[in-house]
């Protein structure tokens, strides 16, 4: 395994975001400083003919940094804005890049973006290489786009596809079958409905939109797992859920990897099982880096000032696999 050093302060929990859930509730809402910088929008042309949108933050460095968000979010969620910041801090050009139909690229996609996008991932890393080909890469890619980073990085998709320099993947649902187990259970099942009523709002703006037909029946009370089998998997080309998680997930693939990757995750996620990556045959350029606490995406620490784990973990780890 790819050997870092530890951030000097591990993530220690306040006493009022003492569990898994907190961590990851309170993370999503609690009030963060989040600065604007100045931006210029751009377009990234698929193969199929979609089409992918994001922001460029110019900076002073030889470095771009390039940022994917989770499911049902855009290149606004608070933690894509965060890491801009932090980026930015360090003098790195910035891309945040929307998956299909996400944010300002709505509109703009017929197919699905899902778990095995890394073929989309691939396509931001070629444009960035033709648009700055001086600039060292650095992929930052949260829970389900960190899974398509892996895939991507772990040669698990059906064409070799660009690759960045160096990467950071938060929260990884490597194991989607175990995955959409454990948000179907007990007080995840939240997310799981939260994670539904995003997708279907989705789903019925393509639909209103024309991009696509009215023939996928969905409805609000269902499971993740059955979500993915009426909409993902038919919309994206697999036979159903099963055949999408099998092909997706990027266990399998985490001892193939050869570019410096950084795997952050937490003991305490409500519905990501770290023990799948734990368990998991990584190669010797990944560093895995499991906390105690933390929630999904959520790192909330006593020992720092806004009590934001997670930017300084990403600062940190992006300077040690860039040096």
């Amino acid at each position: 395994m790819l050997k870092l050093a530890p951030p000097p302060l591990p993530c220690r929990a306040p006493w009022w975001a003492s569990s898994g859930h907190l961590q990851t509730i309170l993370g999503n809402y609690l009030p963060g400083e989040s600065p604007a910088y100045p931006s210029t929008s751009f377009r990234i042309p698929l193969c199929d003919g979609d089409l992918l949108a994001g922001l460029h933050y110019p900076g002073e460095t030889n470095v771009l940094t390039l940022v994917f968000h989770g499911l049902g979010g855009d290149d606004q969620a608070h933690y894509v804005r965060r890491t801009v910041a932090l980026a930015r801090n360090l003098g790195h050009h910035v891309w945040t890049v929307n998956h299909r139909g996400c944010g300002e690229g709505r509109g703009l996609a017929r197919r699905p973006y899902h778990s095995g996008s890394g073929d989309d991932l691939g396509a931001a890393f070629a444009a960035a290489r033709e648009r700055h080909p001086g600039l060292r890469q650095l992929a930052v890619a949260y829970s389900l786009s960190a899974n398509a980073l892996l895939l991507n990085l772990g040669g698990g998709l059906p064409e070799p596809a660009a690759q960045p320099d160096a990467a950071i993947a938060v929260n990884p649902p490597v194991d989607l079958d175990a995955c959409s187990h454990s948000i179907h259970s007990g007080l995840s099942r939240l997310y799981e409905l939260r994670f539904i009523k995003r997708c279907r709002k989705a789903i019925r703006q393509r639909i209103e939109e024309d991009l696509i037909p009215d023939i996928y029946r969905t409805w609000p009370l269902m499971s993740l797992r059955e979500f993915d089998d009426a909409y993902t998997a038919k919309a994206a080309g697999f036979r159903n859920a099963d055949d999408y998680y099998a092909r997706c997930s990027a266990r399998p693939h985490l001892s193939k990897i050869t570019v410096p990757t950084v795997l952050l995750m937490a003991k305490d996620d409500p519905f990501i099982p770290w023990q799948n990556t734990a368990g998991a045959n990584l190669s010797s350029s990944v560093h895995l880096r499991i906390e105690s606490c933390g929630g999904h995406m959520g790192y909330l620490s006593r020992d720092l000032p806004g009590h934001r784990w997670l930017p300084y973990a990403v600062e940190h780890f992006s300077k040690q696999l860039l040096a």
